[in-house]
Parts: structure tokens; C-alpha cells; sequence
């Protein structure tokens, strides 16, 4: 099997962890040797309730059941989207009504950028440095990392950066500006949180100058913060939210919810000015409907933050200079990238799965599932620690 992956499958990387999975299931993922792994990585944050929740396998059972793809979005009236949209209203601000599900987070981010300009009849579209909101073309274009960018250039034109946190550059967004789109905490750069009421400034800016405000809660959302939503912590509501990730419970599934006045403007001059044939697809949609009751009818967002503290309180070694992020969106930064890629590489070895981030090359991704219990915790903890301690030794 190893060998018709590399043969046939395309490889985005020249060394992929190239782990052979036999199945998972909590917070554990076995290969197939039947070695089982402790999953500190959850799909890049994807699977928010651990592999095969219960309530999730039995909404997908029950909806295949019933019926599958029938029709192009927005066409038919499909319950569990419509539930699905439903529900989501019910859990956000007034104004954020109306959702437009999309196959991932990326789609959804191409969505929100195309009903601003729209909406504004503005062209240009601000985003921070170091910034990621996927790798389509319009992502790239809001994408703040040159080295990445560049070799796909030209890109989609009047994309504007600005330094995430900086109260300076906020006089750039202008009368000119269609949107300002930011990640309310930035992932691919390190898990960087927004500083001295930043989002609540740049909302400000956006009012006063008729731009909207795009907030990219793909990776934050649904509960990895220790908020339904990442903006909840920091005064802020946007005009545009994008959803991915954890939404569907490790099902593909993206969404840009606005309000309803704002979304119409997608029916009509042109008529279908966004379209896609699986977004919203019943199977998909049932996996993400099961997800967000399960979240919001029990304890385990307000859990996280607790679960949060214990990671911080057992993770404490000379080798670990910083620890940024919130709730179970944590990344620990070492002193290089050498030392982070060994830390990754010895833990897999050991049975703990961690991951790099997109920008920051010393940091180590700790994203869980939201179901880890505190056992899992100390138990995946105490083998970070004994692999600090290896590498420690070594360099001392």
C-alpha cells in the first residue's frame, strides 16, 4: 500500500508522515501494524469530536438511508441543510442570519471575497501578513506569505496587506476598501491572538469607511476556543463569517454566513453569482448538524479552556519558550526548526501525533479533539515530556 501511495497518489510534500491507517476511533488513531496513536493533531482541527462520535456515524447512517446527492445547491429544500442553517442562526448575532454551505473553508473564503465586492461594488480587499485562508487563487490573493504566493502570480489584482495588530495600518482601509478579511486568530503564522482590542478597532474602521468585515473562523470555530465562535471573545462581530474545519465533525464541509439583505445579492445580477453542485449535500450536512447540537448541548466548549490550563500547567520545559493560542488551538514554540520537526518525529515514534504549522517553522500544532478527556492529556503530555527531556540531553 505504502508504495501505490507514492505511485499513485499525489504528494504535496517530499516527505509525508505516510502513517498506514487501519481505523480510529476517540481520540486514537491505529495503523496498520494495529500500533494506536494518541491524535494531538485532529485532522488540523478538523475532527472536533474525535473519530467516529457516536451521534455523528448515526446522522450519517441515517441520512444514507434516505437519500444522497439530488440536486444542485440551492435548489431543493434538503432538511438537514436547511437544519443545519438553521441551527447555526439560532447560535449567532441578529445580523448573521443566513448561511451559504460550500464543500470546505477554502470555497467558503472565495465566497465571502466574490458577495463583498459584490455588495460594495468595491474592488479592493485588505488582508493581514501572514495571513492563510487556503490555496485556491482568490485564497492565495489574501494569502500573507510572498514565498508562497509568488511562484503562482499573477494573482487576483487590488489584494492590499496589513500588519495583523497594528493600529497604524488601519488608515489603509479606505473608501476604496471592499473588504477587510482576517483570521481571528491567525493559524499558519502561530497561533497569533489579536491584541489591545484590535478586531473591535478595525470593526470600527470598517463601519466608518462602508468596507466589510470578513472574519476567517475556519480553524477557531465551533468551540476550539473555548467560544462557540473565536470572535465571542473579543467584541467583534463581522459582516461575513467563514466556517470550516471542525463544523462537520471530520466530514469535508465550509460555510460563509451574512445576513439576509447582504446574501441576496448573490440572486441576482447576476442570477447564480455563486454556485456549487455538492455544497450543502444531506449526508455531509447531517454529519455537521449532529456535530453543532452535540457542541451546544453539553459542557465541552466550556471544558476546553479547562482542558487548556492542564496542557499549559503539564507542558513546562526548557526547551518550550512560548505557548500561544486559546483553548485547544495551542502551539508550542521552540528555539529552531530543527528541534520542532524532532520533537514531532519522536513523539509519532512514541505514539503522539503533532503537526507543524503553515508559517511558523518553530512551532508545534497541539489541536485535539474537544473530546479528550484530562487522562489523555496527561498521558500524551507526559510522552512530550520525556521527548523533551531526550532532546534536552542531547544538546546539553
Amino acid at each position: 500500500m505504502l508504495n501505490d501511495f507514492f505511485t499513485y497518489q499525489a504528494q504535496t510534500t517530499p516527505h509525508p508522515l505516510a502513517l498506514e491507517i487501519s481505523h480510529a476511533k476517540g481520540s486514537y488513531i491505529f495503523d496498520t501494524t494495529g500500533k494506536k496513536y494518541l491524535d494531538f493533531i485532529a485532522g488540523v482541527s478538523a475532527c472536533s469530536l474525535g473519530h467516529g462520535h457516536p451521534k455523528v456515524v448515526t446522522a450519517i447512517k441515517d441520512q444514507l438511508d434516505k437519500y444522497l446527492h439530488v440536486m444542485v445547491y440551492g435548489e431543493f429544500v434538503q432538511q438537514p441543510a436547511v437544519e443545519l442553517s438553521k441551527l447555526l442562526a439560532s447560535h449567532l448575532p441578529e445580523i448573521l442570519t443566513t448561511t451559504y454551505l460550500t464543500n470546505s473553508g477554502t470555497e467558503a473564503i472565495e465566497g465571502a471575497l466574490k458577495l463583498a465586492r459584490r455588495a460594495t461594488d468595491r474592488k479592493e480587499i485588505i488582508y493581514a501578513e501572514k495571513a492563510y485562508h487556503g490555496n485556491t487563487m482568490g485564497a492565495m490573493s489574501v494569502m500573507g506569505f510572498e514565498e508562497r504566493r509568488s511562484v503562482f502570480e499573477p494573482l487576483i489584482p487590488e489584494c492590499h496587506s496589513i500588519r495583523f495588530n497594528s493600529e497604524e495600518d488601519l488608515l489603509l482601509i479606505t473608501e476604496k476598501t471592499a473588504a477587510v478579511v482576517l483570521e481571528t486568530i491567525q493559524g499558519g503564522a502561530g497561533f497569533i491572538m489579536p491584541t489591545n482590542n484590535y478586531l473591535e478597532k478595525v470593526r470600527k474602521r470598517c463601519d466608518k469607511v462602508g468596507a466589510l468585515l470578513i472574519l476567517d473562523e475556519i480553524q477557531p470555530g465551533f468551540g476550539r476556543t473555548g467560544k462557540l465562535f473565536g470572535f465571542e471573545h473579543y467584541n467583534c462581530v463581522p459582516d461575513i463569517l467563514v466556517l470550516g474545519k471542525g463544523m462537520g465533525g471530520g466530514m469535508p464541509i465550509g460555510a460563509f454566513t451574512a445576513s439576509e439583505e447582504l446574501m441576496k445579492n448573490l440572486q441576482h445580477s447576476p442570477k447564480l453569482g455563486h454556485i456549487t453542485t455538492f455544497g450543502g449535500n444531506p449526508v455531509i450536512a447531517s454529519a455537521a448538524l449532529a456535530t453543532l447540537k452535540v457542541l451546544t448541548e453539553t459542557s465541552l466548549i466550556s471544558e476546553t479552556i479547562v482542558k487548556e490550563k492542564l496542557f499549559r500547567n503539564l507542558l513546562t520545559h526548557p526547551l518550550i519558550k512560548e505557548i500561544r493560542g486559546k483553548g485547544l488551538m495551542l502551539a508550542l514554540l521552540v528555539e529552531s526548526s530543527e528541534i520542532a520537526s524532532e520533537i514531532i518525529l519522536l513523539c509519532k515514534e512514541k505514539g503522539v501525533l503533532l503537526f507543524w504549522l503553515l508559517f511558523e517553522d518553530k512551532a508545534i500544532r497541539i489541536t485535539p479533539p474537544l473530546t479528550i478527556s484530562e487522562e489523555e492529556i496527561k498521558e500524551g503530555c507526559a510522552i512530550l515530556i520525556e521527548v523533551f527531556n531526550t532532546i534536552f540531553k542531547k544538546r546539553a
